[in-house]
């Protein structure tokens, strides 16, 4: 995950809807079906995959009432933590 990417695509939430989010996850989800994909291609989607569900999370601390960039460390600090295990 990248907070960059992360970090844009909440802010595209705000100034949109997750609808858009969303639809875009079952989309890339369902182009990892595609038997002719190859391997490299699967980690740039899952990559994607995993950034927008990471934007997702963010903004619902954000709708929580969490600051933005509190939302974004936490988020960050969760990942990070998870990695460590």
């Amino acid at each position: 995950m990248k907070l960059p990417v992360i970090k844009h695509l909440t802010q595209f939430i705000e100034q949109n809807d997750t609808d858009y989010i969303l639809e875009t996850i079952e989309v890339l989800e369902a182009l990892t079906e595609v038997s002719s994909l190859k391997d490299n291609e699967l980690d740039v989607i899952g990559e994607l995959i995993s950034n927008m569900y990471g934007a997702l999370e963010v903004q619902k601390l954000i709708q929580d009432g969490t600051d933005k960039k509190e939302a974004l460390n936490t988020f960050m600090k969760r990942v990070l933590g998870s990695i460590d295990q």
